[in-house]
């Protein structure tokens, strides 16, 4: 007997699925599948949430001074001129930055094994590329999800029930976030 549900896949398309269905649950918090696809993605879903537990606070942070085009007022840089030649004019910046511990690097690059990049459109542009942000899901799940399960020991997700399914029977249910 296998460790898993095959769901009448090849491995590849398999992979695919639970991916995008794992994404598409940390990022909604809750969606409507078949039970057996809910049950694999519950394994997936509950391991990723609890390596971002676990891993949350295990970063330090540090002062970086960096160099930054100074930019006018319509967001050009501005150029000056030094011995005939026109220069980008660079200001010192010093920014506070989170830089992981391996252990937590380690977590964010498995997870990142799993997850499908997310883009939010905004819905006055419908339909249009423009204005679309990537949202980083790896920084969802450390900074959003992680400290809302954090006094949680497993048990992130809930199965309920809905009913069969119209065409096939199939029965449907609704995984979500707890």
């Amino acid at each position: 007997m296998s460790g898993y549900r095959k769901l009448s896949r090849t491995s590849s398309q398999r992979k695919a699925l639970l991916r995008n269905q794992v994404t598409a649950l940390l990022y909604h918090g809750k969606i409507r599948t078949t039970e057996s696809k809910a049950k694999e993605i519950r394994k997936i879903a509950e391991g990723l949430i609890a390596m971002a537990v676990r891993e949350k606070d295990n970063f330090e942070t540090v002062n970086v001074t960096a160099k930054v085009a100074r930019k006018d007022a319509n967001g050009k840089r501005v150029k000056e001129v030094k011995d005939g030649k026109k220069v980008t004019v660079y200001d010192e910046v010093t920014k506070s930055i989170k830089k992981d511990m391996p252990s937590r690097l380690h977590a964010r690059r498995e997870m990142l094994k799993v997850f499908y990049p997310v883009k939010s459109v905004p819905t006055e542009n419908k339909g249009k590329k423009k204005n679309t942000k990537d949202i980083d899901m790896v920084a969802k799940m450390f900074d959003e999800i992680a400290p809302k399960y954090a006094k949680r020991n497993g048990g992130y997700t809930r199965i309920i029930k809905i009913g069969p399914r119209k065409g096939d029977a199939a029965m449907e249910v609704l995984i979500e976030l707890v």
